[in-house]
């Protein structure tokens, strides 16, 4: 499977939004950080995002970038498809005697992320990090 780096900047972006939903508008410069992405690189994918009706700005020293849905609403298809168009999520050689397979994997592979939301994204992340932090009980 081949994801170009707006696709996995995308997605990285979108579930840092979810996760920090509950604080409102996320400037950019904080997600650029936190995600590690080149902030003018950054800029480029959240405005397809918006253009997608994924997201939602504010200017200015108060703005930043906020959901305009619930996570469990999003899929990470759309998000990809946001950035990234309608082209094929999997792409193998171009031999017509495994054109078939190809097309198999990629169905499967749009069958996971039109499945995956980033409500359950944000559901593995937390869960992670709970697991990863013990509790000490005194």
């Amino acid at each position: 499977m081949r994801i170009s780096a707006k696709g996995e900047y995308a997605i990285k972006a979108m579930l840092d939004l979810a996760l920090q939903r509950e604080r409102g508008l996320i400037p950019i410069q904080e997600i650029a950080e936190r995600q590690s992405i080149p902030q003018r690189y950054l800029e480029q994918v959240l405005l397809s995002l918006k253009r997608a009706g994924l997201l939602t700005s504010k200017r200015g020293s108060a703005g930043g970038y906020h959901l305009t849905r619930d996570p469990g609403d999003i899929t990470v298809g759309a998000v990809l498809r946001a950035v990234e168009g309608t082209r094929v999520a999997f792409q193998g050689s171009a031999s017509p005697d495994l054109a078939e397979l190809w097309l198999e994997i990629s169905e499967a592979v749009s069958k996971v992320v039109d499945r995956m939301t980033f409500g359950e994204l944000v559901a593995q992340a937390r869960e992670r990090r709970s697991r990863a932090r013990p509790m000490y009980h005194i």
